[in-house]
């Protein structure tokens, strides 16, 4: 069948997936831990360019989006190499979102398509019958029809035996991600397309990234994370770019991800720092069960990460771990290596792509040490999805542009982050940072997370409420005012007392994504009508010296 299309048919794909298909079609590309599936190089590239004629048969031109609502596995991969092979943004979008957040990313990114899932149909059936998102067809990849929700079997996809369209002449499709939406609705990082004749060039980005961390046909690649987030999946799609083989888990699960890279002599990997902390509550008799000889490399990104933290997975592991900051934005990025992290502990490195600047307010320039807003110059444009006023604030009057974060840096270039300006505390005329208060509580054995924020005070402006979470049995303290005021006693060897929280609120989960970032803007919503909420800690220290 024409639609058949053959590795060693001149498609011009856009990857070098088909390289590897025609070079070794039998080497695996994709395994999935938990199903234990394994696709090749050869049946990923024929289902990506079966899949890319069915899209380019529904009427899909250069440019459209298509919307992904699936869980990790084979269909959102080989629709993203679909997508990009036939000139189209293909959208991912967070399964745990609401029906509302969903909705408005089908409706913001412009998707004509919708897949989804067995697992995420239930929302998939809720959003097509959403009278605001006429126009969008939805498409379940493993069931069967469901109420506006047509089956696809992607094997048997209906296309037409006329001749393939062709797609050579088309711009090269990407993705179109939307951030996580911590202080608000999620906004579309949308960048242009490449144009049909780079389909067979190098990726600069890919080049970059390669170079950076070292990533070739060797490589074995663990995805450890959701990979409707960007940087897994970027990560898996890059990893099969350079011929390497991704082994990808539906979720994360500490004892078995250590199994998982023992079994299959893992080279590579991506973390969160969350994932780092629950990797360390493992007992040491666990740890130390599996063979962690073959990593040369563990990445990690998106939140920032506690010294203490990073100290010790470096003493269990080794130097393999790699630190970048960036954003899905690609406005700029920053790399340390484990070394380099050893002399500067608590930097994210220097420049890999565009120049640091550190700037206050009016956009001067701040000397070396002083925190201000960070910035990045000569990095590649990119524009925020129907929102040109977001797009225009994150430049300054130079043309820098910032993800939003504070920082500082050092004498010999590397840059350290302080906290989101958006969470920035100014409490009686001082500047508080939330990221620094709560590693100092995460210092504390009983402290299983934190988070600092700031809530209206009359005398103050803002005053700085702490939010802990304990570990479960933690030497028997209990979410009351006597282990507020051990807490207390605890920061004030660690904090000058201007940055003590005024009060500590005990909750048993903090709201946080996949990714590990928290979700601050939950907090300061549940809280900024309550100031008098929790424990202060002033009151809590003498009661309970009194108590004694």
């Amino acid at each position: 069948m024409p639609t058949e299309l053959s590795p060693a048919q001149p498609q011009a794909a856009p990857s070098s997936i088909h390289r590897w298909a025609v070079q070794s079609p039998h080497r695996p590309a994709l395994t999935f831990v938990e199903s234990g599936q394994v696709i090749s190089f050869g049946d990923l590239h024929r289902a990506a360019a079966r899949l890319a004629q069915w899209l380019a048969q529904q009427g899909l031109v250069a440019g459209d989006t298509v919307a992904l609502l699936l869980e990790n596995q084979p269909r959102l991969i080989e629709l993203a190499l679909a997508a990009r092979w036939a000139g189209l943004y293909y959208t991912t979008i967070n399964t745990h979102l609401t029906a509302r957040e969903a909705a408005h990313i089908l409706s913001d990114s412009g998707a004509k398509l919708l897949f989804a899932s067995n697992a995420t149909r239930s929302l998939a059936d809720t959003l097509m019958a959403d009278p605001s998102l006429i126009g969008i067809k939805g498409y379940t990849v493993d069931g069967t029809d469901r109420a506006d929700v047509a089956a696809l079997d992607v094997a048997k996809a209906d296309i037409s035996d006329a001749a393939p369209i062709a797609l050579s002449t088309r711009p090269v499709g990407r993705d179109l991600m939307y951030s996580s939406g911590t202080t608000g609705l999620p906004k579309g990082i949308k960048k242009a397309l490449l144009p049909a004749t780079q389909r067979d060039q190098p990726d600069r980005e890919v080049h970059a990234w390669q170079q950076t961390f070292g990533f070739d046909a060797r490589s074995v690649y663990l995805s450890t994370a959701p990979l409707y987030h960007a940087a897994p999946l970027r990560y898996v799609l890059r990893t099969l770019d350079v011929g390497g083989h991704c082994i990808v888990m539906a979720n994360f699960e500490p004892e078995s991800t250590l199994a998982a890279i023992e079994r299959f002599g893992v080279t590579h990997s991506q973390w969160v720092p969350t994932m780092f902390v629950r990797l360390l509550r493992l007992p040491d008799a666990v740890r130390k069960r599996y063979n962690l000889s073959s990593m040369r490399m563990a990445v990690h990104a998106a939140a920032p990460c506690p010294v203490p933290v990073k100290q010790a997975m470096l003493d269990w592991w080794g130097d393999v771990i790699f630190e970048f900051y960036a954003g899905t934005e690609g406005l700029g990025a920053t790399s340390i290596t484990p070394q380099e992290w050893r002399a500067h502990p608590g930097s994210v490195g220097r420049s890999m792509l565009g120049t640091v600047h550190i700037a206050d307010s009016t956009g001067a320039a701040l000397p070396l040490g002083e925190i201000g807003q960070v910035f990045f110059e000569g990095g590649p444009k990119f524009e925020y999805h129907n929102d040109p006023e977001k797009t225009l604030a994150a430049y300054n009057s130079q043309g820098w542009a910032s993800y939003g974060d504070l920082g500082y840096l050092d004498a010999e270039g590397y840059l350290y982050l302080a906290d989101r300006r958006a969470d920035l505390i100014v409490s009686g005329g001082i500047n508080l940072y939330p990221q620094e208060i709560e590693n100092a509580l995460l210092l504390h054995p009983a402290v299983a997370d934190a988070a600092v924020i700031g809530i209206p005070d009359d005398e103050l402006g803002e005053k700085a409420l702490a939010i802990v979470s304990l570990r479960t049995g933690a030497a028997g303290l209990l979410a009351n005012a006597e282990t507020a005021a051990l807490l207390r006693e605890f920061l004030a060897a660690n904090l000058s007392r201007q940055k003590w929280p005024r009060s500590i609120v005990f909750e048993s989960d903090l709201p946080r994504t996949e990714a590990g970032k928290l979700l601050r803007r939950l907090l300061k919503e549940q809280y900024r009508t309550q100031p008098e909420a929790g424990y202060p800690l002033e009151a809590a220290t003498l009661r309970a010296r009194k108590n004694k």
